[in-house]
């Protein structure tokens, strides 16, 4: 648009220098036809190119630069006034050609602009001569360079683009992985070993269901009640809540109680619960994380460590709360592989050859800024602590 106008405005500006100077002319009337078709051309043509561009891999069409420039070098030699109407040709010359056919087409125009200067009356100045070039190659030369910045720019903005996908695409393969583990701990947290649990409650109905079939069908029940219960975990579950002994409110002191009071019913192992120091606000994730390594400390206490009794102990410490699960089970070499000794596993934290007990834990409280520690020996039991900071609580404020 801004060329359009500049084009114009020489246009009408030369006309009017011709029709001034050569009053009565004869080649009048082809000089305004000429200026009138310029007028239209250069318009029509800049606005064809911008209303359908080239489709990519496509050239441009070049016919209307073509029929204006044509027209412009007829202008010129019949009427020289109107070389300088060659400026805004040369930016739409280099705007619209690459820069190998652009700049010939330059320096044609420019000699044209200059052959026009010589023929003006009044003799020749040296000034004009020289001026077009100047003009014509400084107007070159700050095109090109601009072409060169937006191109380093176009591509910078196209690397960013690129870059930002990249990442969009590694953020969302991370999710995904996080995703994955997430659901790796919650099913072995909650499904497998409830799963586990009716197992060996089905597996001792089944040896007693002769012999003795009121505790066979304790068993039953039993077992039916821990899949009612895994069920609600499962429903939860998939839809991202707490898990259910955290629900109505309940606090992670009175879910662990319960907790080693069903798992007391339930295997028969004793479990004990104690409570040290004033329980403080704990965050949702963190109380869910808790839980779940109680749970799974739990499992592998009852399946693994061969225990006569066990403890969970949780302390409110100032500055962070602490979950102990002990046992006093055969105890494994924590520094094994898988964090359990070979051979056949034991201990609060023993995997089983599962891989989703210590890693496990230890993925959980590292979400939350935690620590998992782990004492045991064989034949001495084993002590599992699960850390996790909490936030400073802050001073009120005394009254000035």
């Amino acid at each position: 648009m801004l060329l359009d106008s500049a084009f114009l405005l020489l246009l009408a500006t030369a006309l009017s220098r011709y029709l001034g100077h050569h009053p009565g002319n004869p080649r009048i009337p082809w000089v305004i036809g000429l200026g009138l078709a310029l007028a239209v051309t250069q318009p029509v043509g800049s606005w064809l190119a911008h209303r359908r561009p080239p489709a990519p891999g496509r050239r441009r069409r070049l016919w209307p630069l073509a029929l204006v420039v044509a027209l412009w070098v007829v202008l010129v030699l019949v009427a020289p006034s109107f070389a300088w109407c060659a400026v805004p040709l040369v930016y739409t010359a280099l705007r619209t050609l690459p820069a190998r056919a652009a700049i010939p087409l330059v320096a044609a125009l420019t000699l044209l602009v200059v052959i026009g200067e010589v023929r003006l009356p009044g003799g020749v100045d040296a000034n004009l001569v020289l001026l077009p070039p100047a003009v014509a190659a400084l107007a070159t030369a700050v095109f090109l360079y601009m072409e060169r910045q937006a191109e380093r720019q176009r591509a910078l903005i196209a690397d960013l683009v690129r870059t930002r996908r990249e990442l969009a695409a590694t953020e969302r393969r991370e999710g995904t992985l996080a995703e994955r583990e997430r659901l790796a701990m919650e099913i072995h947290d909650t499904l497998a070993q409830g799963l586990s649990s009716q197992q060996m409650l089905l597996q001792a109905a089944d040896r007693t269901w002769e012999a003795d079939p009121t505790t066979a069908r304790a068993h039953v029940r039993t077992a039916a009640e821990v899949a009612a219960r895994n069920l609600a975990e499962a429903r939860r579950f998939v839809h991202d809540l707490a898990p259910a002994e955290l629900a109505d409110d309940r606090t992670l002191d009175q879910a662990l109680r319960s907790l080693a009071e069903r798992e007391s019913a339930e295997s028969g192992l004793p479990v004990r619960f104690h409570l040290d120091g004033a329980p403080v606000p704990l965050p949702a994730a963190a109380q869910s994380a808790l839980l779940r390594i109680a749970q799974g400390a739990l499992a592998n206490v009852r399946e693994h460590a061969g225990a006569s009794a066990a403890a969970l102990t949780l302390s409110f410490l100032g500055d962070q709360a602490v979950l102990d699960i002990a046992d006093d089970g055969r105890g494994f070499h924590p520094g094994g592989p898988g964090g359990a000794r070979p051979g056949p596993p034991g201990a609060a934290g023993g995997g089983g050859g599962r891989g989703h007990g210590l890693p496990a834990m230890r993925a959980r409280l590292r979400q939350l800024g935690g620590t998992l520690t782990v004492e045991s020996s064989p034949g001495e039991g084993t002590v599992v602590s699960a850390a996790i900071p909490l936030e400073p609580r802050r001073a009120p404020l005394e009254p000035r």
